[in-house]
C-alpha cells in the first residue's frame, strides 16, 4: 500500500516498532497538489508537512524526528503531538469537581502538571485507521484513573488534509464520569522550512486577540486577562516574532520569550480566523482558524540542539514556534474561564484549520 519513502524523505520502515504490544505505523495524506501530510500513531503526532513556497517548491514546515527510535530517545517528545488529557498546566497537579479532590496528578514541569502528566496521549499508542488518501482516524480510550484523571475517556482525533492545501484536525471525546478535557496539537512550524535551520524571528505573526493570560514564572495564570495594547505581547496587529522578544519585560523574562495563551476575541466554540503568520523568505503564510477560546504562542525558547532532528538537523531556540489552540491553561482551578468539564451524556468536540498559502 505505502511506497518505501513518503514524499517528505523519511522512512516507513523507520517508523515500525512495537509499544505497549501495540503497534507504531507511519501514514501519509495527499492532496491533488502535490502536498504530504505525514502521522505516526505514537502520540498521534504529525511527523511532516509539505506545502509549496512562493516558487512552487514543496518545503517541509514542521520541526520533529525522522524514526521512532529519535523519538524514544529524545528528552523532548511533545513535537506534533496530541496532547491530553489535559494541555497545558494544572496548578500543582490537583483540581476538584463536585467536591471531589484530584491531587495525584504528575508533578512534571517545575511544580505544576504539564500535557496531561508523565504518560500523556502523546506517549501513547493510537488505533489509527486510514479512510482514504486524505484522511487519518485515530481512536485512544484513558482507562479511569489514568495519570490521575477520573472517567473513562474515549477520544477520536481526526486528520485531513485538503485540496485547498488546509489541514483539519478535529476532536472529539466522551466520558462515563465528570472529568476535564483539553486537547491541542503540538505541531513545532518553521515556515521558512526546517531544513533552513533558520530562527522564526522573521515570522510575521498576527493572533487575533487583544488580550492575554499573564502568568507567574511556573507558567500559571495569574486570574483575569490583560490587555495586550502597548506591550511587547501584542500581536493584534502583525509584528516579527523577534522584534520585541528580547524586551525588559516581566513576563518575557519568566519564559525566556513567548509562551503564554492569547484569549481569542471571537469567543468559545466559534469557529473563526485566530492566527495568521507569514515567512518572508519563502512567502509561505499559515492562517489558523479554530472553535477553541484560546491559543498559546510558544517560541521554542528552550531548546539547544541536544538532540538530532529530522534529517539530522538540530533544533536550536527559536528555531520553530507553536500556536496550539485549546483551553486556558490551569482552567479547572479558574471558574470565571470557559469550561473544561466534560459530563456522562455529553460529546467535547472540536476543530482547528490549518491553511497554508503564499505571499
Amino acid at each position: 500500500m505505502y511506497n518505501e519513502i513518503t514524499l517528505s524523505g523519511i522512512r516507513y520502515e523507520d517508523f515500525r516498532k512495537q509499544i505497549d504490544e501495540k503497534e507504531v505505523y507511519l501514514y501519509a495524506l495527499t492532496n491533488e497538489k502535490g502536498c504530504e501530510l505525514t502521522i505516526c500513531n505514537y502520540g498521534a503526532r504529525i511527523i511532516s508537512l509539505l506545502v509549496p513556497n512562493r516558487n512552487g517548491e514543496m518545503t517541509d514546515v514542521v520541526t520533529g524526528h525522522s524514526s521512532i527510535e529519535d523519538i524514544l530517545a529524545t528528552g523532548d517528545r511533545y513535537y506534533g503531538v496530541i496532547c491530553g488529557r489535559y494541555a497545558n498546566r494544572i496548578a500543582r497537579g490537583r483540581f476538584e469537581i463536585d467536591g471531589n479532590v484530584y491531587d495525584q496528578l504528575a508533578i512534571n514541569n517545575g511544580p505544576n502538571n504539564l500535557h496531561g502528566g508523565v504518560k500523556g496521549f502523546n506517549e501513547q499508542v493510537w488505533d489509527a485507521e486510514q479512510t482514504d488518501e486524505r484522511t487519518l482516524v485515530l481512536r485512544y480510550t484513558s482507562p479511569d484513573g489514568e495519570e490521575g484523571f477520573p472517567g473513562n475517556l474515549q477520544v477520536t482525533v481526526t486528520y485531513h488534509l485538503n485540496d485547498d492545501n488546509s489541514v483539519d484536525i478535529y476532536y472529539e471525546a466522551t466520558t462515563d464520569k465528570p472529568t476535564v478535557v483539553n486537547l491541542t496539537n503540538h505541531a513545532f512550524f518553521n515556515l521558512s522550512g526546517v531544513e533552513s535551520g533558520t530562527t522564526v524571528d522573521d515570522h510575521i505573526l498576527t493572533i487575533n486577540a487583544s488580550h492575554y493570560l499573564p502568568a507567574d514564572n511556573t507558567a500559571i495564570p495569574y486570574g483575569d486577562p490583560v490587555e495586550v495594547k502597548g506591550t511587547p505581547m501584542a500581536f493584534d496587529t502583525p509584528h516579527a516574532i523577534g522584534e520585541r522578544i528580547n524586551e525588559d519585560f516581566e513576563q518575557l523574562k519568566f519564559g525566556n520569550g513567548y509562551d503564554h495563551c492569547y484569549v481569542l476575541d471571537k469567543g468559545d466554540g466559534i469557529y473563526a480566523e485566530s492566527a495568521h503568520c507569514v515567512s518572508p523568505r519563502t512567502g509561505i503564510a499559515l492562517t489558523i482558524y479554530t472553535t477553541e477560546p484560546g491559543i498559546q504562542l510558544y517560541t521554542a525558547n528552550w531548546l539547544n540542539g541536544e538532540f538530532p532532528g529530522k534529517h539530522g538537523k538540530r533544533y536550536m531556540a527559536r528555531t520553530s514556534f507553536c500556536l496550539e489552540t485549546q483551553h486556558y491553561p490551569d482552567s479547572p482551578n479558574h471558574p470565571q474561564y470557559p469550561s473544561t468539564r466534560l459530563n456522562p451524556g455529553e460529546v467535547f468536540k472540536s476543530r482547528t484549520t490549518y491553511i497554508f498559502t503564499t505571499k
